[in-house]
């Protein structure tokens, strides 16, 4: 089978399994369902059962537009970077649409069972998440899409690659530990851990990125 069209199939098998899972247990729905949680993951907010639609359908519609953009990002990058391997951003995109379908089978499962404690799913799936896009980090070349789109990053070939080098060690390490803490610690923790860690996996690669441009200055 060419490689190509296994990739379209792989994405629409993952589009479509958040619906197949609903299918399973949509009858057994009540009337009203809890469409809305709030962060003790209480529900807040509620709707007919047909709501439980609008997640599968979104969500599906925002994995296939990341994906499009992924393969066809050469074609739409203003500066065309030459070096850009096409291979990568593919496997990029693909990870991202399993990392939503993953993310709507929770949001679904939490529908189902709404006493299901939502926190240790999702935080651990986002660290699992984030670990895996950091260890491609070091392999992502220059882009206006994906990865730290910085003034510097985007002048300067060096600084991108010093930058998504350096970048990709605290995504990796700092996504298992989200990870980690998400099972681990009660209630609130969970969520103070999680965007505690979230404060250097982002800034850190940007200081970084502009130290190393004053440098070579």
């Amino acid at each position: 089978m060419n490689k190509q069209y296994s990739h379209y199939i792989l994405v629409a098998i993952l589009v479509a399994a958040p619906f197949l899972y609903l299918s399973t247990f949509y009858a057994s729905l009540p009337a009203t369902i809890p469409t809305h949680f709030n962060l003790k993951g209480e529900a807040d907010g509620f709707g007919s059962k047909s709501m439980a639609f609008f997640g599968p359908v979104f969500i599906g519609i925002v994995s296939l537009f990341t994906y499009l953009l992924m393969i066809n990002i050469k074609k739409i990058d203003p500066k065309r970077y030459a070096n850009n391997n096409d291979a990568y951003f593919k496997v990029f995109g693909l990870i991202t649409v399993a990392f939503l379908s993953g993310l709507n089978m929770v949001i679904l499962t939490k529908t189902k069972q709404p006493d299901l404690p939502i926190d240790k799913l999702i935080l651990p799936l986002l660290g699992l998440f984030f670990s895996v896009m950091g260890s491609f980090f070091p392999k992502l070349s220059q882009n206006y899409f994906a990865g730290f789109k910085l003034p510097w990053t985007l002048s300067n070939e060096e600084n991108w690659n010093a930058t998504h080098i350096y970048a990709g060690k605290f995504w990796l390490y700092g996504g298992i530990l989200q990870m980690i803490l998400g099972f681990v610690l009660p209630g609130i923790w969970t969520f103070i851990s999680f965007f505690v860690i979230m404060i250097p996996m982002v800034f850190a690669p940007i200081i970084f990125s502009y130290r190393f441009f004053k440098a070579g200055k």
